[in-house]
């Protein structure tokens, strides 16, 4: 008697393409602020491995400073100290320091 009759609202439009829209904009941010220039860098890094020769200073992840003394395929000799070498792996390497480093810093 006091219940009224409930009769089917009329369906919304559909928004499409403009639900999706705010989500790919961030996937765009998040790929030129973060997946891009991560890219870059391991490219630079893997082609300053690759470029490692004997004679190059360098500074390792673990921050020793040394001089290479063998390049092998995967690893590398570095002079730490006066005839201490140890072995550390290409990707370890962290920077080649410009020449004359090692002496300026002792």
């Amino acid at each position: 008697m006091f219940i009224s009759n409930a009769y089917a609202a009329e369906a919304a439009p559909q928004a499409g393409f403009m639900e999706f829209l705010p989500l790919i904009a961030l996937i765009a941010v998040f790929y030129f602020l973060v997946l891009r220039p991560q890219q870059k860098r391991a490219k630079e890094h893997q082609a300053m491995v690759t470029a490692l020769q004997r004679g190059d200073e360098v500074i390792t992840l673990g921050g020793e400073v040394g001089r290479v003394t063998e390049v092998y395929a995967d690893y590398a000799g570095v002079e730490v100290a006066e005839n201490v070498v140890v072995t550390v792996q290409k990707a370890a390497i962290q920077n080649v320091l410009p020449k004359g480093t090692i002496k300026a810093i002792k």
